[in-house]
């Protein structure tokens, strides 16, 4: 295990390359798959999924950032061990309902359209498609997990154009001729939003919907399922730091840590080594150690003072 302080410029010296190529974290910091066997959904979140699973209707999830909105997805392709058939669609400002459902490359089809090599040849326009998650999610072989994450992030019209597709499930190919339809019964598709923009009364009707609340219970449920990605952290200095958390909650900051920043923070704890029980309880805010995890705005730092 390499040292914490990879960065000391006091002592630049070769070994520091090697160090630094030796650098390990939990698997379950970087990989939502990996973090999906820990997820502690409540008893509320359970009956919505329910619910949405009897319907065959879309679940829609908002919360906080960093509540686990999107690792519901995951959770549930995990717990369903349907992991080699799950789709995420990771939204963006230009992501469009097309992006859903395939891709038409036409610029390559056009280039290869007036390639000399081509000419008096038919191309095949099925070979300049690519399948989106929701085709793949319907001809895939039993049951599938569609993500659809952060959808208040894309155009105002795409929750619209989704509807029919999401209702009906199937979707026309012009370029082919032809209708894609599920094979056997709807994927399970999770939307998640963070509420920057209220979505379509319609497009609401048709999904079941849950808020997932932060709470300490369910916190600290999270802390003791993902214990083992901080060992050596000692139970005293676990609680101490989920107090100043809770603490740094309760304050009026414009950018509030949330459950993922917490188990990062624990983590660093644990991995820095040497931190007290006093040290956490006699510091302020802003000087916490490891700040940098839990406090995210230039603001809240002076709030902090």
């Amino acid at each position: 295990m390499p040292p914490f302080e990879l960065l000391n410029p006091a002592d630049r010296n070769p070994a520091r390359r090697q160090e630094l190529a030796k650098r390990q974290w939990p698997e379950t910091l970087g990989s939502h798959r990996q973090a999906a066997r820990h997820y502690q959904p409540d008893p509320d979140l359970v009956e919505t999924i329910n619910v949405a699973l009897a319907v065959g209707a879309p679940l829609l999830l908002t919360g906080e950032h960093g509540t686990g909105k999107t690792q519901v997805a995951h959770y549930l392709a995990w717990y369903f061990d349907v992991e080699q058939s799950f789709f995420p669609l990771y939204v963006r400002s230009t992501t469009t309902a097309e992006d859903l459902l395939y891709r038409f490359d036409a610029v390559a089809y056009l280039h290869a359209a007036n390639d000399p090599e081509n000419r008096g040849k038919k191309l095949d326009k099925a070979n300049f498609i690519e399948p989106g998650p929701l085709w793949k999610a319907y001809e895939a072989d039993g049951s599938s997990v569609v993500l659809i994450d952060e959808i208040d992030k894309a155009p105002r019209d795409f929750p619209n154009d989704l509807l029919n597709v999401l209702d009906q499930h199937k979707f026309f190919v012009p370029e082919l001729d032809r209708t894609i339809c599920r094979r056997s019964l709807p994927p399970v598709v999770v939307i998640t939003s963070n509420s920057e923009r209220r979505l379509p009364e319609p497009f609401l009707r048709r999904c079941v919907f849950h808020h997932i609340e932060f709470t300490e219970d369910l916190l600290r449920q999270v802390v003791a399922a993902r214990s083992g990605d901080f060992p050596n952290l000692p139970d005293a200095v676990r609680e101490a730091a989920i107090q100043r958390f809770l603490e740094l909650r309760g304050r009026d900051v414009r950018k509030k840590p949330a459950t993922a920043e917490l188990l990062v923070w624990l983590t660093v704890l644990a991995a820095r080594g040497g931190v007290t029980v006093e040290e956490l309880r006699n510091c302020r805010l802003n000087e916490l150690p490891a700040r940098s995890t839990l406090v995210k705005d230039r603001e809240d730092l002076v709030l902090l003072r």
